[in-house]
């Protein structure tokens, strides 16, 4: 189970190995573990469920009936997370999984939270809000430890691989690049691309080797960017988006291969090198396939509508 070279026939052979049906709604974000052990979600109805990824079992069901939840992120610590709320307010919050108490509280965003990621080396993380602000937090301090004042309602936001450096992406159209210890002095790189019409910008992330980066929209477009001059590398289409969701798109962990859920209840898989499509995985998924992550040690899919699919490969590993 644990990766091996990731070619266009092994990720053909990919067959959903287990279905979980723990949640009575959509699934609307997961994370796995650094070390690929354990997998997270958070879903519309208010639970939070791990699985365990070496078993392919159901770990624990926590719930945040009071404050809901979405965008639920593993710290470093595998045993805690972080998650911002659908309920009361849009205060980002700090859950200990082993005993299902809250440590700390982040209040500062006064709209819906729209992206939340955790930096890969330390206990820095970094939220972007419809409040027009992205805001730069240490999980050890409820305060806020930088803020930026954005143009234009909707920004996704992510850190590269090393965590020296932040892309954010405004406005759909976009993608400015800041050093994370001297952001306040503005972007080093700005990159404009093509506007794509009657769609977002939903979610924004590097490649594993940090050189690309991905934007994944709510319409029936993913964009490939060259993460250092913003080149416009590949558009990928042919998944369907017909409801404007966010559909979640991901790299493979050697950054060659794209996974995106899609409407019609399918897994999508491009070449990042050619564009070309590589696979349909088809799958028992009931709704729209809005989460698709692969593990980053194990050779291991995760895909989620109401329902949790963990996918491996079907061939021996010959190689």
């Amino acid at each position: 189970m644990h990766i091996m070279k990731l070619i266009d026939y092994v990720v053909r052979s990919f067959k959903v190995a287990k279905v979980f049906r723990e949640n009575s709604d959509r699934i609307n974000s997961l994370d796995f573990s650094h070390n690929g052990e354990t997998l997270i979600s958070s879903s519309d109805d208010e639970s939070i469920v791990i699985y365990d990824c070496e078993r392919g079992t159901h770990k624990r069901t926590l719930h945040s009936k009071k404050y809901g939840v979405d965008l639920i992120r593993y710290t470093h610590a595998a045993n805690t997370a972080v998650h911002s709320s659908t309920k009361i307010d849009d205060t980002i919050r700090y859950l200990s999984l082993h005993d299902n108490k809250y440590i700390r509280y982040y209040q500062a965003h006064q709209k819906k939270v729209t992206s939340l990621c955790m930096s890969p080396v330390d206990d820095t993380f970094m939220s972007s809000s419809l409040d027009k602000t992205i805001r730069i937090w240490d999980l050890r301090s409820p305060n806020c430890q930088g803020v930026m004042h954005l143009p234009g309602s909707r920004s996704v936001v992510n850190f590269d691989p090393e965590g020296l450096i932040f892309a954010v992406g405004i406005n759909s159209e976009l993608v400015r690049l800041y050093d994370l210890k001297s952001f306040d002095k503005g972007p080093f790189n700005t990159f404009k691309l093509p506007q794509d019409k009657d769609c977002d910008w939903t979610g924004l992330k590097f490649s594993p080797d940090g050189k690309t980066i991905l934007i994944s929209t709510n319409g029936q477009v993913i964009r490939l960017i060259d993460a250092f001059h913003g080149t416009p590398l590949q558009v990928f289409t042919g998944h369907i988006n017909n409801k404007g969701l966010p559909l979640e798109a991901s790299f493979s962990p050697d950054s060659q291969f794209i996974f995106s859920g899609s409407t019609d209840g399918r897994v999508h898989v491009w070449s990042a090198e050619s564009g070309n499509k590589t696979a349909e995985l088809c799958c028992d998924h009931t709704g729209p396939v809005q989460c698709v992550q692969f593990n980053p040690k194990y050779m291991m899919l995760a895909s989620a509508c109401t329902n949790m699919a963990f996918w491996l490969p079907t061939v021996e590993d010959n190689i």
